[in-house]
């Protein structure tokens, strides 16, 4: 067995903002294990601003793992629970090369080609004028389930592309699901709700910080509209802690990013448990490259999966690497006539 690695800088067609931050590039590693003339390739997506690897040594590190399973003669993915993001990239790695290294991780229909899923259309954030924009291009393609970034501008001009959506579609024609990447201060977060709820709002996801369990506890108790949990789950590493958020909190929904969460078993975990205590889920990408959208997709398909999934975040790149997936009509397809790029 032999593995490497190889960095890659992806540029954004357009800047990509969140009340965090604007995004105008992403940096992901990818890791190579090749044996008997097979190799597996998965990714690490260190997500700026977000993810638990997000650290100016993270390649150090990188290598330094590289170097420590080449000398074992195998992959310890259990070294690599504090590091979500790589322990992602080694487990898809070994997955496809166990699988053949086709980058065929769960085949599937929806692998040979024989069947989709539905997924959202994002609206990113920015001037008002540039998210009415991007609405009318996704209501253009068909999407009747809408994601729309909120946070950044002013919560009036907000809740104004909301309301031009609900005078032309009912929530039977769109579903609209908020996302506040956790920009509501906590003594404003219920008013704000009770203002998004009046729109016949899916779900908001994250509406206020993460860790701040006592308020999060109050205001899901008391909201008007569904509430999912996504930056809250990064840092639960342990499964007892896991339950206890879920417990706890009761969120109606938790978002499963396995880059974010430490990949398939993680995922599986956190969806096991969502499961016993009566919370919702759906999956969703996270900026990651073709080579991690793939994995993430299949992963989803394997699930059963119904709701729309995020799932359409591979077009957002000028220099994403060229794969089988392919969006139509709302819907996210995998043609197994296409043929893989190179990693480059």
């Amino acid at each position: 067995m032999n593995i490497s690695y190889q960095h890659k800088r992806l540029v954004f067609k357009r800047p990509a903002g969140t009340s965090r931050s604007v995004l105008s590039y992403n940096d992901v590693w990818y890791v190579l294990i090749e044996r008997n003339g097979r190799i597996g390739v998965g990714e690490c997506n260190p997500l700026q601003g977000l993810s638990l690897d997000d650290r100016p040594d993270f390649e150090d590190l990188l290598a330094h793992f590289v170097n420590d399973f080449n000398n074992s003669g195998t992959v310890d993915l259990d070294s690599l629970v504090d590091l979500p993001a790589m322990k992602f990239g080694f487990e898809s790695a070994l997955l496809d090369l166990e699988m053949g290294g086709k980058k065929l991780l769960f085949p599937s229909e929806f692998t040979n080609g024989n069947a989709s899923m539905s997924i959202n259309g994002l609206l990113w954030m920015g001037t008002q004028s540039y998210m009415l924009e991007q609405l009318e291009e996704k209501l253009m393609q068909g999407y009747s389930c809408i994601k729309m970034k909120i946070g950044a501008i002013n919560f009036e001009e907000e809740l104004d592309i909301i309301k031009r959506i609900r005078n032309t579609y009912s929530a039977d024609e769109i579903e609209i699901r908020v996302d506040a990447n956790g920009a509501f201060p906590s003594e404003q977060a219920l008013e704000k709700l009770n203002a998004l709820a009046q729109f016949d709002i899916h779900s908001i996801e994250q509406p206020i910080a993460p860790g701040k369990w006592d308020d999060l506890e109050d205001l899901i108790s008391k909201t008007p509209l569904p509430i999912a949990l996504d930056e809250e789950l990064i840092p639960i590493r342990k499964k007892e802690e896991r339950l206890f958020l879920l417990q706890k909190l009761k969120p109606h929904y938790i978002i499963i990013k396995p880059s974010l969460l430490g990949g398939f078993a993680d995922s599986d975990e956190w969806i096991d448990l969502a499961e016993k205590v009566g919370v919702k889920w759906w999956l969703t990408s996270a900026l990651e490259s073709n080579i991690g959208l793939n994995a993430i997709a299949q992963y989803a398909f394997s699930k059963n999966v119904s709701l729309p999934q995020g799932l359409g975040t591979g077009s957002l790149y000028r220099n994403n690497i060229e794969s089988p997936l392919y969006i139509s009509n709302a819907s996210l397809y995998y043609d197994p006539s296409k043929k893989w790029g190179k990693i480059e």
